[in-house]
């Protein structure tokens, strides 16, 4: 069992769920990542997201979006983001997820990424861009070294394609909650509980939500439905301001855990 499967299985035998945090490597520096890191950490984070920052990221919005081109801007690679994990690794206990779009793992060799990526302590990676069906050398390579796949499903998606996401996901399944880009406004309805509903009775898998989720309400309504939640915009957005995240998501950990 990975590490990232057993935070799953430990919050499930106690009926909690999952606080998965997001934030952009390197905005505004890569020393200022290591330190959010740790609020996250001692905040209540049970995993957190790494973001790769890269010049077309098509899945994310705006905050985001300018996030990576900051980052961008003080020279944040792949490569300096596998060296920062490796520092985190040094005092950070809970899984890390990488999110990086595919191109830069092709330029540095999916083998070779998968490998210095274990070895710096990554836990788990997000390619949004890689489909299942051209996933292949990846899951094969990532399933050899131990490296959980988190592939994403959506609204729209169906149950063939929930079938197929099903068998190549490993950690847990990814649902994006609403059919737009980061940061879009969340909308929570029968159809989005039918989906989830449908996905665990086909996977067996946990399943976090993320995409629009802004706020303790909606991480609360969105816990009771999910195994986790995964928010990303609201907090980049935070930083950007330079306003402390501790509070923030201490105020969505007591909200997913049904004490907000």
């Amino acid at each position: 069992m990975s590490r990232i499967e057993q935070v799953f299985e430990d919050l499930r035998k106690t009926g909690g769920k999952a606080l998965i945090p997001y934030i952009m490597a390197g905005d505004p520096s890569l020393e200022a990542t290591k330190k959010f890191v740790a609020d996250l950490e001692k905040s209540g984070a049970d995993i957190i997201e790494i973001g790769v920052p890269f010049s077309d990221p098509l899945a994310d919005g705006p905050t985001i979006q300018r996030a990576a081109e900051r980052s961008l801007q003080q020279g944040t690679t792949l490569k300096k983001v596998l060296g920062l994990v490796r520092e985190i690794r040094q005092s950070c206990r809970i899984p890390l997820i990488l999110m990086t779009y595919f191109n830069p793992v092709f330029k540095l060799g999916v083998k070779r990424f998968i490998r210095e990526a274990v070895r710096s302590g990554v836990d788990g990676v997000i390619i949004p861009d890689l489909i299942p069906e051209e996933a292949g050398e990846l899951t094969g390579i990532a399933g050899r070294y131990g490296l959980d796949t988190v592939f994403l499903l959506a609204p729209t998606s169906t149950k063939e394609r929930i079938r197929r996401v099903a068998g190549v996901s490993t950690g847990f399944i990814y649902y994006v909650s609403i059919t737009g880009i980061t940061g879009s406004k969340l909308s929570m309805d029968k159809a989005m509980k039918d989906t989830l509903d449908s996905v665990k009775r086909v996977s067996g898998k946990p399943v976090a939500v993320g995409f629009g989720i802004s706020n303790p309400e909606e991480a609360s309504r969105v816990a009771r439905l999910a195994d986790g939640v995964i928010i990303g915009s609201a907090i980049v957005k935070i930083i950007a301001e330079g306003r402390d995240i501790k509070r923030f998501v201490k105020s969505i950990r007591k909200a997913v855990q049904g004490r907000g």
